[in-house]
């Protein structure tokens, strides 16, 4: 399935049923006087957030959602059934926005964070008077009727930011599919060549019978806060995350410009990302020495960071300890499989991790 993370739709709410024009006509009754019943009611366009999404594609072949119309109203009084409702289901992480206006400003009208959370976006128009309503003391027999109120119609757009537990950053090539790949399920494409993910990888890790969602974003590059590569809409999908996993790779030319280029990449987007703990990793210690890596770790110490693990996605060097650290510090549920080889205490040498 392919993923999409924006997409533009127009909705219309329906409008009112058209009031009934009637009259009463029965054996023995002249003057049976009017009896047209009311419009019902168009139908609304309510979004709602499902389970089991987490691509806007879908949205990309339909892009045009109109509710139904009232019934008119009938003779001997019926109101017209209000027209169906229409249920746009959205994946869970999912914004609606208006389109931006003249500065550039966006207003948010709705945000999904959980599955079920639905929200009418727009009402149907309420449907028009029959001729019953007309009648008064002067005007026994009126003919006129309401048509019913129009509804409500506009442009959105809907945008998507994953909801995870961990946010996996890095420069490109950091190895960062590798690392998914090897504690998750997820078979993300890896390749010794820069930016071989070009979109977000979601993937569920348990470990120590702890469970979490580990979302994988492409490699930012700078000036990725501005947009360069569409680095701000892959920075919208860890917004969410409680915690970030920053992938230094210790066999590129300077391991520690690489780390200060996406801390202030993070620090540029904003919306409290360098504010988020941060957990440092250097990647690819199977192809350095000891030595050579616990050299990089001491530069990057000297910059403040505190947290380094060094680690191999490759081999799984070093794994273990870090998921270790990002389960104990951080209140992740309960996994609905716990690891083989661990007892009730979590203790002993266990598997560093355990795909489901």
């Amino acid at each position: 399935m392919h993923f999409l993370d924006q997409a533009k739709i127009f909705i219309r709410s329906g409008a009112g049923g058209p009031g009934g024009v009637s009259f009463r006509r029965e054996k023995f009754i002249q003057y049976g006087g009017p009896d047209g019943g009311d419009g019902g009611k168009g139908g609304d366009i309510i979004f709602e957030a499902v389970a089991g999404l987490n691509t806007l594609i879908d949205f990309r072949y339909t892009q045009h959602f109109k509710a139904q119309r009232g019934i008119p109203g009938m003779g001997k009084n019926r109101t017209g059934a209000g027209g169906d409702d229409r249920v746009i289901k959205v994946p869970v992480g999912t914004q609606i926005i208006t389109d931006p206006d003249e500065e550039g400003y966006s207003e948010l009208l709705a945000d999904f964070t959980e599955a079920g959370q639905r929200i009418t976006l727009l009402r149907g128009g309420d449907g028009g008077r029959g001729n019953l309503s007309y009648k008064t003391s002067t005007n026994r027999a009126p003919r006129q009727h309401g048509t019913g109120w129009p509804g409500e119609e506009r442009w959105v757009w809907l945008r998507l930011k994953l909801l995870a537990d961990v946010g996996l950053v890095g420069l490109p090539n950091a190895g960062k599919s590798t690392f998914i790949n090897q504690v998750t399920n997820t078979k993300a494409k890896v390749g010794a060549y820069a930016f071989t993910t070009t979109k977000p990888q979601l993937g569920v890790v348990s470990h120590k019978q702890r469970e979490f969602v580990l979302a994988d974003i492409p490699g930012l590059i700078e000036g990725a806060s501005e947009g360069a590569g569409i680095g701000d809409r892959f920075l919208g999908h860890i917004e969410r995350c409680r915690v970030l996993l920053h992938l230094v790779d210790a066999t590129g030319d300077n391991p520690v410009e690489a780390w200060r280029i996406v801390t202030g990449e993070l620090a540029a987007y904003g919306e409290g990302l360098d504010e988020k703990p941060q957990i440092v990793a250097l990647n690819k210690g199977d192809l350095l020495g000891p030595e050579l890596m616990e050299d990089i770790a001491e530069q990057l110490r000297e910059e403040g960071v505190e947290d380094i693990f060094i680690i191999s996605g490759a081999t799984g060097e070093g794994v273990g300890a870090l998921l270790d650290t990002l389960v104990e510090t951080q209140d992740f549920p309960l996994a609905q499989v716990s690891n083989a080889g661990e007892d009730d205490e979590g203790e002993g040498e266990a598997k560093p991790w355990s795909p489901i």
